[in-house]
């Protein structure tokens, strides 16, 4: 894991990594990326790629004993010693969901601290003072008020968007989703990708060419097919 690979993952768009990753066949293919619930809240954002710095949030009523916004220090702590950039994710445990999780100030500071963005099973708020520091952000809707903010736990395993999130694992997301990166294959993931993006585009020349045919698309797609199956052998073949 080195920022170099992270600058490369980002070059990619979510659904190329999620077809790189397929082809490992490590997990199954329903598995490891956030459903529906979690969107972009700015779409025209590039890739967003970083390390899960995970906790869990509530705002339905006060925290005993803590101020509101406490267990940020322990966050930021932890990004401190982080080499990386990190990912903010949270699951919120109020259901239904009491009030965002998320405004203009935690923003800047997490990104002050390195963050590549944030992720929230919650809602955010002060969307357009958070776009113009352009801090990509991921939740499952918006609200205006913060409620009774507070972070429950720091650095544990969270569920957000129907899959578990551990803490430092790779994620990759954009106006598409959120996916997860297994650590054992993220260094050999970009130059998949790439294979992946010239196999694809053999159909994509021949379809935007001058007089197709079902005949001509089907060859096409059969080369595709072809060179990404051969890829899938190669990488399988590895010990």
């Amino acid at each position: 894991m080195t920022k170099e690979l992270f600058e490369r993952l980002a070059q990619y768009d979510t659904p190329t990594v999620c077809n790189a990753i397929e082809l490992w066949d490590i997990r199954p293919r329903t598995a490891g990326y956030m459903n529906e619930t979690i969107q972009a809240c700015f779409p025209g954002f590039p890739p967003m790629v970083g390390l899960a710095l995970t906790s869990t949030f509530r705002s339905s009523a006060a925290p005993v004993g803590a101020d509101a916004y406490s267990s940020m220090t322990a966050q930021t702590e932890i990004m401190e010693k982080m080499e990386l950039p990190s990912v903010i994710v949270f699951q919120d445990l109020d259901t239904p969901i009491a009030a965002a999780t998320f405004g203009e100030v935690m923003c800047s500071t997490y990104k002050a601290f390195g963050a590549a963005g944030l992720i929230t099973s919650g809602t955010g708020r002060d969307l357009e003072q958070v776009e113009a520091i352009n801090f990509p952000v991921f939740t499952s809707g918006a609200q205006a008020a913060h409620g009774y903010c507070h972070f429950v736990d720091v650095n544990i395993p969270v569920s957000v968007g129907g899959i578990l999130v551990r803490p430092n694992d790779l994620l990759h997301g954009d106006c598409n989703g959120i996916t997860t990166i297994p650590a054992e294959i993220a260094s050999e993931v970009p130059d998949v990708c790439d294979e992946i993006i010239k196999a694809e585009q053999i159909v994509l020349d021949y379809v935007r060419s001058a007089n197709v045919t079902s005949a001509g698309f089907d060859e096409a797609r059969q080369e595709c097919i072809s060179q990404i199956s051969a890829l899938a052998q190669k990488l399988k073949a590895k010990p």
